[in-house]
């Protein structure tokens, strides 16, 4: 049995520790709210997210940081990315170098560009970095919960630290496969929903397979781009932790960068789509965080470029579509 602290109790960080106590590990559940960890340990359910699925009573919910990350040797890093610099800072002085740090965050940080495995190097120090694992893939919460077969890789440097967590989360119907890959695996599992907000855009203007699966291909050539650029592997993007992703949060009803997208699509502003919602969707700030990584490295990304014009210029949707089928004709 390990035990395994995750901080953060939106739904996916809610769907790992159901998953791990399943899997028979000790589980303390980190969150900022109160009425979430009361419903936790006296329901057993997440009022807030996830609500319709059971918690065993082995996990434990706390508020507290310090008696989350006590006598655990995972910390899972489930909080969304814009989060982590400030959250990082404040369990630094609780977190023991033995610990495995764990992050499902599929985000960039929008100042400095950083992935969250740059962040634990910055925050924590770079001799984290053999202890930093990046968990990422194919992967609604709600379907793994109920069973429905999932693959996604742990990927870190040190080979053993992902094999770990390949241990404690492989379970009944969730299968983590492993990779060495953190870059193309941080980068995969961001910008992914960058083109997610384009695909659902594409839907909700009413156009059609032909256009989302023009998307998807030419999203995965940005995607490839970008992370080549920065040390990734192409045998990653193509990969569950790229193209399987990708393909997952365009197509997926459950997707909230998609819902989004298609939001936009219809004529909906920003403001009130995000007024509406539960939670997060990272696409929202990685789009302008791609952007400007993008920039920086002299990478052309017009899927991007649209869509951050759509979000922060005022750009319609329609506009933005235009605007990508009427640029200069070339190879492939």
């Amino acid at each position: 049995m390990t035990q395994i602290s995750i901080i953060g109790a939106g739904s996916w960080g809610t769907a790992l520790a159901i998953v791990a106590a399943r899997a028979g590990h000790g589980v303390k559940l980190w969150s900022r709210r109160d009425d979430v960890v009361d419903s936790i340990n006296t329901r057993h359910v997440n009022s807030h997210y996830l609500s319709s699925s059971d918690i065993p009573a082995s996990v434990k919910a706390s508020t507290d940081l310090a008696t989350s990350l006590s006598e655990t040797s995972l910390v899972l890093l489930a909080t969304p990315s814009h989060a982590l610099r400030q959250l990082l800072t404040e369990m630094r002085p609780e977190l023991d170098q033995s610990q495995v740090i764990v992050s499902v965050a599929k985000g960039i940080e929008i100042d400095t560009g950083k992935r969250v495995s740059e962040l634990v190097d910055e925050i924590l120090g770079e001799s984290w970095s053999g202890q930093f694992v990046c968990l990422s893939g194919p992967s609604f919460a709600k379907e793994v919960v109920s069973g429905h077969p999932t693959a996604i890789v742990a990927a870190g440097q040190n080979e053993a630290s992902a094999r770990i967590v390949q241990a404690a989360f492989s379970f009944e119907n969730l299968r983590i496969y492993t990779n060495t890959d953190v870059v193309g695996t941080e980068l995969g599992g961001s910008v992914k929903n960058v083109m997610a907000i384009a695909a659902g855009m594409t839907v909700g203007l009413g156009l059609g397979s032909n256009s989302v699966a023009a998307l998807i291909t030419r999203g995965l050539a940005e995607i490839a781009r970008l992370s080549l650029s920065h040390g990734g592997q192409l045998e990653t993007l193509m990969g569950l932790a790229g193209l399987g992703d990708l393909v997952l949060t365009c197509t997926g009803s459950l997707s909230r960068n998609r819902f989004v997208g298609e939001e936009l699509g219809k004529g909906r502003t920003l403001e009130k789509i995000t007024s509406g919602m539960n939670e997060v969707a990272e696409g929202i700030k990685t789009t302008r965080a791609v952007k400007r990584l993008s920039e920086r490295a002299g990478i052309e990304m017009p899927i991007t470029a649209v869509v951050d014009s759509v979000l922060y210029e005022g750009k319609t949707a329609r506009d933005a579509v235009t605007e990508l089928m009427n640029r200069p004709l070339r190879q492939e």
